[in-house]
């Protein structure tokens, strides 16, 4: 296998990264309006371009009463007809600056609100990346995809739609109130009722919905998770004719978001029809009252006045209702900034900035008195370990299920820190040095090999597109590989969502191939041939030789075959060191690798 050049850490994307500039570090899910008003402060000019253009556009809708209030007082008073013309001409420019305006201010808020969105999702993202290996195995995949997914679409979409009909109810109600004020002021104090009613109306029920929406919320999460779940145990639900049981339990879920989503929905139905109601009401009195006092000819109110103030009180009433209306879209929107909060407050994370970083590796591995312990365990999963791995030696950690040997392999490639001793990389303690560095001279064969949907090169050359395709075939021909790639199309073949359409043996051989590319000097095999048939494993066997030559390799295995090979074999139980030699030094101590063996276990798993 030729030398390789070693891939470079990839830089952040800049043009995402500056999209929302340190809110992550801000982020305050606790407090969610001000986090709402944080995301959008980069984007203070589109929006404010935005808001003239939606003022100006939407001038119309209170400005136009006026001027029919003005048409009716000409007719009423017998004034010349050439006022009409004047104001149907005033009417006619109000309504074609809609469009132009309208286009400027869709484009600016949509710029605006995708931008946020794209960068919502990027941090989400960046933290799912820096979160450690033991919270993505406590949280349902459903769950996080829910997070990126969900909760940024009602987040971006209960900005927009607050946006919409806000500025709409907004900018109405500033308008009528600014001209009743000039034509009929005596008015102003019915209108000012509708104010602290909707005011304390909204009060009311605020707190409730947000109850609702928070309930809700959580449902839906725990349906994806199972959603996702069952996709995932299709086959093993299908072998063992399960499939009623299972939709058993999704329907169990799915009636638990019903029953949410209903509660939910009544909750705003009963708002808004008190909204409704309330301010109808309120409507009708405006309008009897104006008629009134025209008739008595009190105020000099006019025909014109009548027509202007029932007009503007359904506008007012209307805009009031819409704001009364964005409290659930509101509240939802802020359950979701909440629920993005739960991520992205998570302390479990994995820190590298300031740390120093490994220029080179050479591969001595070494554990100091190295203990760790899950979360709720009785007893240490490691315990006091301490072992020196040279460079380019093969070490192979047997046990029964449970003896540490998976913790041992986490402890080796970062994904767990030690509660006590150090694990050392050429001297380095790892828990002092940016992993990220040190990865890059790390591969990884696990037992069942993550492929993603793409092509053959796309698998290989992950994160390397800089290779050739000489590179990329060398790296196959030396895993056993080139033979069936290129019976199946070559390296632009497809190999389905998650390799499916190999065998789990080509499978493997690529895992491998996309590890030689990488060039590690650790290597980290984790029952990379258990699922396989004879056969297939003896052709991945060779290929895992060839890739454990010369660099440290970590083996967990239960085959024996794998584990005779290995410059040293370690026995554990419960956590701790009980032999340690060769295959052939163990079998001679007759202790319990020997007895082992003896019962055709070879390894056990």
């Amino acid at each position: 296998m030729p030398d390789l050049p070693r891939p470079a850490t990839l830089p952040r994307p800049a043009a995402l990264a500056d999209l929302l500039p340190d809110l992550e570090e801000r982020y305050r899910g606790d407090r969610p309006v001000r986090t709402l008003v944080r995301m959008f402060r980069g984007q203070g000019r589109r929006l404010a371009v935005a808001a003239l253009a939606f003022v100006v556009k939407h001038s119309p809708i209170w400005v136009m009463p006026l001027l029919t209030a003005q048409v009716v007082d000409i007719v009423v008073q017998r004034r010349p007809r050439s006022q009409l013309a004047l104001a149907g001409a005033a009417m006619a420019v109000l309504v074609l600056q809609n469009y132009p305006m309208h286009q400027l201010y869709v484009r600016s808020l949509s710029v605006a609100v995708r931008t946020v969105e794209t960068g919502l999702r990027s941090m989400l993202c960046r933290r799912l990346q820096e979160l450690s290996i033991g919270y993505h195995r406590r949280v349902s995949t459903g769950t996080l995809q829910t997070k990126i997914i969900r909760d940024v679409e009602n987040v971006v979409e209960s900005v927009r739609q607050s946006v919409d009909s806000g500025m709409a109810a907004l900018s109405t109600l500033l308008g009528a109130l600014v001209v009743t004020g000039v034509r009929v002021p005596q008015f102003l104090p019915v209108f000012a009722v509708v104010v602290p009613a909707s005011a304390a109306l909204l009060a009311a029920v605020r707190r409730r919905m947000g109850e609702r929406n928070a309930a809700y919320r959580t449902q839906v999460e725990r349906m994806s998770a199972r959603v996702t779940e069952m996709a995932q145990l299709v086959p093993i639900t299908r072998a063992h004719a399960l499939e009623s049981r299972e939709l058993e339990r999704m329907d169990g879920t799915l009636v638990g978001v019903r029953d949410a989503g209903i509660r939910l929905d009544v909750v705003n139905g009963r708002f808004g029809a008190l909204a409704w109601i309330m301010f109808q009401l309120l409507s009708i009195g405006c309008l009897v009252g104006a008629a009134w006092v025209a008739a008595s000819g009190g105020f000099g109110v006019t025909a014109g006045d009548v027509v202007l103030l029932s007009s503007y009180f359904v506008t007012l009433t209307g805009s009031v209702a819409a704001l009364m209306s964005l409290a659930p879209v509101f509240a939802r929107g802020l359950e979701s900034v909440r629920s993005m909060g739960e991520l992205l407050s998570v302390p479990d994370v994995e820190r590298h900035e300031g740390k120093p970083r490994l220029a080179s590796v050479r591969g001595t591995v070494e554990f100091d008195r190295v203990t760790y312990a899950y979360d709720g365990a009785g007893e240490a999963a490691v315990a006091d370990l301490s072992l020196v791995v040279p460079p380019g030696r093969t070490v192979a950690f047997v046990g029964a299920s449970g003896s540490g040997k998976s913790t041992v392999l986490n402890l080796v490639i970062g994904f767990l820190a030690p509660q006590s001793g150090r694990v050392l990389v050429d001297g380095h303690d790892l828990a002092g040095t940016d992993l990220r560095s040190y990865r890059r001279f790390v591969a990884v064969v696990p037992q069942e090999s993550v492929l993603f949907e793409g092509s053959v090169r796309d698998n290989v050359a992950h994160g390397r597109p800089d290779l050739d395709d000489d590179a990329v075939r060398a790296a196959l021909a030396a895993a056993n590989a080139l033979d069936f790639v290129t019976a199946m199309g070559g390296l632009d073949a497809p190999v389905g969502e998650r390799g499916g359409r190999l065998s789990g043996g080509e499978r493997q051989r690529l895992a491998i191939a996309r590890a030689l590319i990488r060039d590690p000097r650790v290597l980290v095999l984790d029952e990379a041939t258990s699922a396989l048939d004879g056969a297939s494993e003896r052709v991945v066997q060779e290929a895992l030789d060839r890739l454990a030559a010369g660099r440290t390799t970590f083996v967990v295995a239960h085959r024996l075959a794998t584990v005779r090979r290995a410059h040293r074999i370690v026995v554990l139980d419960g956590g701790r060191v009980v032999e340690t030699g060769t295959h052939t030094e163990l079998l001679a101590a007759g202790g319990r690798y020997a007895r082992m063996h003896a019962l055709g276990l070879g390894v056990a798993t």
